[in-house]
């Protein structure tokens, strides 16, 4: 048999209402069979008065009704009224076998406390069957000169004996059985319920930890996109304000710079757009943008269109990058980039190396400029940490000691991964 399962169990409003109903319909056939075995005789002129048997019939079917709140009272109650028609010859046994066994399923069923259960139901049986036993005892003494019973162990009075006590075997097992079995299918209802429920929460959680990384997706792609290009227009917008009279030539040339960065923002926000709409199967970064490591000398040629002479060099054998690693990596470029043409000043320089390694991709981006203090955190500064973290890798950042800033990234190159 399985292990007890460690719950608790209560009866509902449901429960006790059927109760009633049941000790009800107990009740009315119990006064019909008292009626009956009255009339029948079943016990011969030595049977108690029909009274007596309307008594029994409502010392068994009372406690009925709160069999499910208080089991092994319940059950003993019955157990002692049991004991007490039969040793009286009460002309009533149906409704006291049919309560007998309900009360015994019941404690089995119901009783939260199972070692208590346990020791109910074995008092109970065990003490039916002393007393069955010494029933038996008298009425093998009383009918002694009995010729049937002379006649040996094959005699039909101990033929009827073993009868009884194999009827009264299965008739105990029966309830001990059906008992323990409905405790343990309630405990695993419950237990199901309960990982339901489990589940259930985890999901909303799932949910809401989904929705959150999309909510900083987006963030992240947003930002990228807007402090970029509006970096580079506000850049070149303010250089050819500067040069329009003196130099109408220059002045078209930045204006010219800054429709094309106008149209490539308008075409990566397009990109974005598409990506929120129809994210694909694929990873989260991937498909959120076309751009991977081999587009970093683009923006190294929009930055310095933009004013800011950058430098790049790429070391090493490439090596082949997923998708994902690709964008980050662009990404973080992007914004190293940008922040240097906001914060590093005029006359600032920046340059940027992409070195290859057999198992790492290493992006760093170093510019001078003005000596800065322990930069705020921004959201430039946590939308670099997090690419970097997504692919694996490691980031360092910081001001140089000479002036400048310096962004240095590293991430592990996966085995299959499609540049």
């Amino acid at each position: 048999m399985p292990e007890p399962i460690a719950f608790t169990r209560t009866p509902t409003a449901r429960d006790l209402r059927q109760d009633l109903l049941l000790a009800g319909v107990i009740l009315v056939g119990g006064v019909i069979s008292a009626g009956l075995s009255t009339i029948a005789q079943v016990y011969g002129e030595e049977q108690a008065p029909m009274w007596a048997a309307l008594l029994v019939v409502a010392g068994v079917c009372a406690p009925l009704t709160v069999r499910r709140r208080w089991p092994a009272a319940v059950a003993i109650v019955i157990a002692l009224v049991f004991f007490v028609s039969v040793t009286l010859k009460v002309p009533e046994v149906y409704v006291l076998n049919i309560t007998m066994f309900i009360a015994l399923y019941t404690v089995g069923a119901w009783m939260n406390d199972r070692r208590a259960a346990m020791l109910v139901r074995v008092g109970i049986i065990v003490g039916m069957f002393i007393w069955l036993v010494v029933v038996m005892y008298r009425d093998a003494i009383d009918g002694a000169e009995d010729a049937d019973l002379a006649a040996g162990m094959f005699s039909p009075y101990v033929a009827f004996m073993m009868i009884q006590l194999l009827l009264n075997g299965l008739y105990f097992g029966g309830a001990y059985y059906f008992g323990e079995r409905s405790w343990l299918a309630a405990g695993q209802r419950s237990a199901l319920e309960q990982r339901t429920r489990e589940l259930e929460a985890e999901r909303e959680v799932t949910a809401a930890q989904a929705v959150a990384l999309d909510r900083v997706r987006i963030a992240r792609e947003l930002h990228d996109v807007v402090a970029h290009h509006v970096s580079v227009m506000g850049v070149q917008a303010g250089a050819a304000r500067l040069v329009v009279d003196s130099d109408p030539a220059e002045a078209k040339r930045m204006l010219a710079g800054i429709e094309d960065s106008s149209r490539e923002a308008i075409g990566d926000f397009r990109q974005l757009l598409v990506t929120l709409r129809d994210p694909g199967d694929g990873d989260d970064d991937e498909g959120s943008s076309a751009f991977g490591v081999g587009d970093i000398a683009r923006l190294v040629e929009a930055s310095r269109d933009a004013g800011l002479p950058t430098a790049f060099a790429v070391i090493g054998e490439a090596v082949p990058v997923s998708s994902t690693t690709g964008v980050n990596l662009y990404r973080i470029a992007q914004e190293a980039l940008t922040n240097a043409r906001r914060h590093a000043g005029a006359g600032a320089e920046a340059d940027v190396r992409v070195r290859y390694d057999p198992d790492a991709v290493e992006l760093e981006v170093v510019n001078t400029g003005r000596v800065i203090g322990p930069p705020r955190p921004g959201l430039g500064q946590l939308g670099m940490r997090e690419r970097a973290l997504a692919s694996g890798g490691t980031i360092d950042l910081g001001p140089r000691p000479q002036g400048g800033f310096r962004v240095r990234a590293r991430v592990p190159v996966g085995q299959g991964a499609t540049r």
